[in-house]
């Protein structure tokens, strides 16, 4: 059974960092991804990882390029997004997702629980 679990979300102050993790269990993805929902708003796509013949790719969206970085370590088959530099619009619930194949833009087939990041002005 495929699980992802969030953990690392809290109240930061604005310019402030924190880093999410996202822990898989059950298989192994080459395609992850990072979006967040806030109050009344429509999901958001963050950011995603893939990795392909020993070769790992990142993207992201325009409204984090530059102070968001995702990464992931293999051996905890875990992934993590670094946030720094973190502002008010950054407040969010935050979910992890995998893809069960690589491809098809930013969908993606299971989905984490969420967790919470508050940015204080």
């Amino acid at each position: 059974q495929v699980q992802l679990v969030e953990s690392g979300g809290g109240l930061v102050q604005a310019g402030g960092s924190l880093r999410l993790s996202c822990a898989a269990s059950g298989r192994t993805f080459s395609k992850m991804g990072w979006f967040r929902q806030a109050p009344g708003q429509e999901r958001e796509f963050v950011g995603g990882i893939t990795w392909t013949g020993g070769t790992t790719y990142t993207y992201y969206s325009d409204s984090v390029k530059g102070r968001f970085t995702i990464s992931r370590d293999f051996a905890k088959n875990t992934t993590y997004l670094q946030m720094n530099s973190l502002k008010p619009e950054d407040t969010a619930v935050y979910y992890c997702a995998a893809a069960k194949f690589l491809g098809g833009g930013i969908q993606y087939d299971y989905w984490g629980q969420g967790t919470q990041v508050t940015v204080s002005s």
